[in-house]
């Protein structure tokens, strides 16, 4: 039965072996029992209960007359029947926690403040862009993505990374991981399946790779950033497709060096092979002049991965490709059978938070937020004595503390830290290979919320100062 025009859903299933009233009263009880029916929850009138499940009224009035009597209804005069409100579902058995329990400081990188996700301008920019949409945009849609955010997306990529974009070389996706995972497919399905991906970088992306046909190939990574000199000789002599963060490599925070990156395009242009350029948190800059993307310079041989993860939050689920013409329709159709097409209404509300520059106001208000973040670390490290060399701070969201090398194991650290219940990036995670990089922490100073952030750096510089000779 559904009893949706009464504002609750509810199946009953009615064994009438031992009669009608007996067994309403046995289902009534097990929905009441298992919490399908919540304490203080109004019933039906008999007369409409009998007519949907086709019983007499007074077998039904019975039915609740019994439960009444037993405490598991209440009836009142002219406010109907309902399960009783001293009631109260038998509790789940207890289980055993299956995931990692959540540490008491988070100084872990790869995430935002979530809390300086702009509520009010999504709200305003959500109710603006349905307001004008027509009935069709919830219908199915383009593999590509709207329309509206690619037209967005084309003006303020130009004009914000000097990214050269065509709305219709863009591609909407669900996250980076999913731009990534498709161009891997497209590679693989022309039988070019091996990638350069950078040494450290992150593990997981490496896994994605390999879980989508690819096959991982180290490109070392040095005070300069990604040794693209290196691209097209020795083991690197065939693969398709480098995997780089040239606006600042992560995990170390280097910028790609000019002559770097002039020697990663030749390398594209004269292998026939492609740059994947994965400009994660390229909006966020302090120090220094903004560095612009790649892609502007040799847009037929880079796929530009943009997101909006780092700018305004990952559960949105939203990342664009910018991509050369030969690889738009392959990738279209990747997409297609992939997942169809992506959410709708979340690229409607960011093509109007883009052209009302909204997200321009929100990207200069977390610049400054974790702009006195990073300067608050910088300052606690260096009244603790400067003893770590900080790296990579002139922009983005995480830091990378050198350890000495007569200082302190990178192990012996992090286990000291999960200890004090914070949660660090060691360097370590990020090798292809052990042995390759000197050790080091890799810190996230967005991640926590604004009054967890002191205390977090004061358990930061006590595992830091518990390690310190003598």
């Amino acid at each position: 039965m559904d009893w949706a025009a009464f504002g609750v859903d509810l199946h009953l299933e009615l064994d009438a072996t031992a009669g009608r009233r007996a067994g309403l009263e046995r289902a009534l009880r097990e929905a009441i029992r298992d919490g399908r029916l919540a304490p203080a929850t109004r019933l039906p009138a008999t007369r409409t209960l009998a007519a949907e499940l086709g019983v007499s009224r007074g077998t039904v009035s019975a039915a609740y007359d019994q439960l009444v009597a037993e405490g598991w209804l209440v009836a009142r005069v002219g406010a109907g029947t309902e399960v009783s409100p001293l009631l109260r579902a038998a509790p789940p058995p207890a289980a055993a926690p299956t995931g990692p329990v959540a540490p008491r400081y988070d100084l872990r990188p790869g995430s935002p403040d979530v809390a300086a996700f702009p509520v009010t301008a999504w709200l305003r920019a959500t109710r603006r862009a349905l307001t004008a949409a027509p009935a069709s945009v919830y219908g199915y849609g383009d593999p590509r993505g709207r329309s509206e955010l690619r037209s967005a997306l084309a003006g303020y990529l130009g004009r914000a990374r000097g990214v050269l974009a065509d709305p219709d070389r863009i591609v909407v996706t669900t996250g980076y991981v999913q731009a990534l995972a498709l161009l891997v497919g497209v590679l693989r399905d022309a039988g070019r399946p091996v990638l350069a991906m950078e040494d450290p970088g992150l593990a997981f992306h490496r896994e994605v790779v390999r879980r989508h046909g690819g096959t991982v190939l180290p490109l070392p990574v040095d005070d300069r950033g990604a040794r693209t000199d290196l691209l097209g000789a020795g083991e690197l002599a065939g693969v398709a497709a480098a995997v780089v963060t040239p606006a600042h490599q992560y995990p170390t925070g280097v910028t790609l060096a000019p002559e770097r990156r002039h020697a990663l395009t030749r390398w594209a242009r004269d292998r026939d092979a492609l740059v994947v350029e994965d400009d994660y948190d390229g909006e966020f800059r302090y120090d220094r002049q903004p560095v612009g993307a790649v892609q502007g310079t040799a847009p037929e041989q880079v796929a530009y991965v943009g997101t909006a993860a780092k700018t305004l939050g990952p559960a949105l689920r939203l990342a664009w490709l910018v991509l050369p013409a030969r690889l738009v329709e392959p990738v279209v159709e990747a997409k297609r059978h992939l997942d169809l097409h992506s959410e709708t209404i979340g690229q409607l509300a960011l093509a109007d938070l883009i052209t009302s520059h909204g997200y321009d106001r929100q990207i200069r208000a977390v610049r400054r937020h974790y702009r006195r973040r990073r300067d608050l670390l910088l300052d606690r490290l260096d009244a603790a004595g400067g003893r770590y060399r900080v790296g990579g701070v002139s922009a983005g969201l995480h830091a990378l503390l050198r350890l000495p090398p007569d200082g302190p194991d990178e192990a012996a650290l992090l286990a000291a830290a999960a200890r004090r219940g914070l949660a660090l990036g060691g360097l370590a995670a990020h090798r292809h290979r052990p042995g390759t990089h000197p050790p080091g922490l890799v810190v996230g100073y967005a991640t926590p919320p604004g009054h967890a952030y002191p205390a977090a750096l004061d358990a930061l510089l006590a595992v830091l100062g518990a390690a310190e000779p003598g």
